[in-house]
């Protein structure tokens, strides 16, 4: 990647990195003052080109600025983006459900218990547990689901259960 030099701002003669979308055009730094020496600058340059001296003058250029203000009543009194005006409504909180005792998958082969699940789940299990046994991967998942349901309902008696799986 070609690293960029410093440029002189042409406002306050600071040295500064242009923004890398603008590096050919870029002339000024971002300080507010030089962003207003910089507009200025671009409004001098257009204006004095002679297809644009005359475009806010004339009978016809008159009409048009009143059509357009009549379009637009109040334009020039709005101020800017309304303050304390969120972009989006606040989040809800969910709250977890508590439940005493969870028999699923208690009693279930593990062909049930991870039919919805992907095969990397089993091969997690087995690799965890050291053990492709369905039986040994079948105690484990239910141990897990229970500590895990556990953990989302906020009670913490089976929260040793992840040390001791099979």
């Amino acid at each position: 990647m070609k690293r960029q030099r410093q440029r002189k701002c042409l406002g306050c003669g600071a040295l500064f990195r242009a923004d890398p979308r603008n590096v050919k055009h870029q002339r000024y730094c971002s300080a507010p003052a030089c962003r207003q020496a910089s507009k200025a600058a671009s409004q001098r340059q257009w204006l004095s080109q002679p297809e644009n001296q005359d475009y806010f003058r004339g009978a016809q250029n008159v009409v048009r600025v009143r059509r357009w203000r009549e379009q637009h009543p109040g334009y020039w009194r709005r101020s800017g983006a309304r303050e304390g005006c969120a972009l989006q409504d606040d989040s809800c909180e969910q709250a977890v459900e508590m439940k005493e005792e969870s028999p699923f998958l208690m009693d279930d082969a593990l062909q049930e218990v991870l039919s919805a699940q992907p095969a990397v789940l089993i091969g997690l299990i087995a690799h965890l547990t050291d053990s492709a046994l369905q039986e040994d991967i079948a105690l484990s998942t239910r141990r897990l689901l229970q500590l895990g349901q556990d953990i989302l309902s906020g009670r913490r008696e089976h929260g040793d259960q992840a040390g001791h799986l099979p």
